[in-house]
C-alpha cells in the first residue's frame, strides 16, 4: 500500500472511488474491506458506507464509472469496427480494475440505473459497428455477428490479462490486431 495524503475538504466520494480502483488493481475485488479502503483514502471509517452503503454499492459505482469510461473509449475509436475492437482490448489492459468489476456482475447491482445507462451506451457503440459487418443480413445473423465480435475481443482481453497468452509479443493491442482482423475475413 502506498502512502496516501489524507483527505482534506475535496470530493470525498471521488477519493473513495479512486482508492477502490487502486485497491482492485493491486489486490483484486475481494481482498479489501470498506474500513481498509477508508484508511487508504484518508477518510473516516464511516465515509465509504455513508456514500455507498456497502461494498456492493461501492462496486456498483465503480462499474457505472467503468462502463462510462469504456463507452467514451469505444466512441473515440470511431466507426471502424476493427479500431473499436482494438479500443476494447486497450481499455481492458489500461483500466483492468474497472474491466474486472464491469464484467463480474455478481459483484455489484447490475440493475442500477447508472450502470444500465452506461452499459447500454457501450453496447450501442459496439452494435453500430457490428451492423456494418452484418449489413443486409437477417437480424439473427446480426446478433450472431455481434456475439462473435464481442467473444473475440473480450476473450482476447481476458486471455491477455490472465497471462494465458505467450509468444504473441509485449503489446496487447498489436497482438490483438491480426486476431480481430479475422472478423472481416469471411
Amino acid at each position: 500500500m502506498t502512502d496516501q495524503p489524507s483527505y482534506h475538504h475535496g470530493n470525498l466520494r471521488r477519493a473513495v472511488l479512486d482508492a477502490a480502483v487502486e485497491a482492485i488493481a493491486e489486490q483484486g475485488t475481494a481482498a479489501w474491506s470498506l474500513r481498509q479502503l477508508a484508511r487508504r483514502a484518508g477518510v473516516s471509517h464511516a465515509a465509504p458506507a455513508h456514500h455507498f452503503g456497502d461494498k456492493a454499492g461501492l462496486l456498483t459505482a465503480v462499474a457505472a464509472e467503468g462502463y462510462a469510461r469504456f463507452a467514451d473509449a469505444l466512441e473515440a475509436a470511431g466507426d471502424d469496427l476493427h479500431d473499436t475492437g482494438l479500443a476494447y482490448v486497450r481499455f481492458a489492459v489500461e483500466h483492468r480494475a474497472y474491466f474486472e468489476v464491469m464484467f463480474t456482475p455478481a459483484l455489484y447491482r447490475a440493475d442500477d440505473p447508472e450502470v444500465t445507462a452506461a452499459r447500454d451506451r457501450a453496447e450501442r457503440v459496439l452494435a453500430a459497428g457490428v451492423r456494418g459487418l452484418a449489413a443486409g443480413e437477417r437480424p439473427e445473423d446480426e446478433r450472431t455477428a455481434g456475439l462473435a465480435a464481442w467473444s473475440i475481443v473480450h476473450g482476447f482481453a481476458h486471455l491477455w490479462l490472465s497471462g494465458a497468452l505467450s509468444g504473441v509479443g509485449d503489446d496487447p493491442v498489436e497482438a490483438a490486431r491480426p486476431v480481430i482482423r479475422l472478423l472481416f475475413e469471411r
